[in-house]
């Protein structure tokens, strides 16, 4: 299954290069959590403040619930995440206590009509 979810980054140049540099090795009990949850690919998008994330879920082992419950009982992933919170910021329409949010599919060209 394909998501897309949005998140934004605090307006401060200097954060959102650290958190840049941050991304360019993540940490491996990050890929490894994400892996082990049955996330298959994932890629982050930044335009200005605005991030867009694809992420790639098998769907016969990807459960976002305990995907999340793993991530909060694990010493390493909830540093990771009190970390990268230094950087992001919710997005408006984003529900208190999340945070990145889904995204709304709006088109498939996959479901255009071939003419």
């Amino acid at each position: 299954m394909r998501q897309c979810l949005a998140l934004d980054l605090r307006d401060d140049p200097a954060l959102i290069a650290r958190y840049e540099a941050l991304h360019h090795r993540i940490w491996p009990e990050v890929a490894a959590h994400l892996r082990s949850h049955g996330v298959t690919g994932m890629e982050i998008h930044r335009l200005g403040t605005r991030m867009v994330m694809v992420m790639e879920t098998d769907d016969a082992v990807h459960d976002p619930r305990a995907m999340s419950l793993a991530a909060a009982i694990d010493p390493k992933l909830r540093k990771w995440e009190a970390l990268m919170w230094t950087f992001q910021a919710p997005t408006p329409w984003t529900p208190p206590g999340d945070k990145w949010t889904p995204m709304a599919c709006l088109f498939r060209l996959a479901d255009a009509a071939a003419d």
